[in-house]
């Protein structure tokens, strides 16, 4: 969201919202009703674009491509991700935690390079 204050304009004036009625105004609506909700000091309504498997999803991807980046083998991701004994309870070229970890990895870099941005938009009907 873009804020913008116009010349001429006293920091105790009040402020005015511009929304494109574009496909994501909706989004915009919400968030810009969870920013008043906050400067007014009020109890500020939940976020609906992530559940908590996504939001799970989403830490999980992230700790995995940092721990890539850093030289960890995708064996001690699923370690650290799933649990050691997990882990060791099954052949690892065969596991699916091993496919599982692969495509956090995979996930994860796609995010890191600009698909975060999905996350802040609502999958609705066109």
């Amino acid at each position: 969201m873009q804020l913008l204050r116009l010349a001429g304009v006293g920091a105790d004036q009040p402020l005015a919202a511009l929304i494109p009625l574009d496909l994501d105004a909706l989004d915009r609506i919400e968030a810009l009703l969870r920013l008043v909700q906050s400067l007014l000091g009020r109890r500020v309504s939940e976020d609906t674009r992530l559940t908590h498997q996504k939001r799970r999803r989403v830490r999980r991807m992230l700790q995995a491509v940092d721990a890539r980046t850093n030289g960890a083998s995708y064996r001690e991701i699923a370690g650290v991700i799933y649990g050691r004994e997990r882990v060791a309870s099954e052949p690892w070229k065969t596991s699916a935690l091993r496919d599982a970890t692969i495509d956090l990895v995979k996930d994860g870099l796609a995010m890191v390079a600009g698909g975060y941005r999905t996350l802040l938009r609502h999958r609705r009907r066109r």
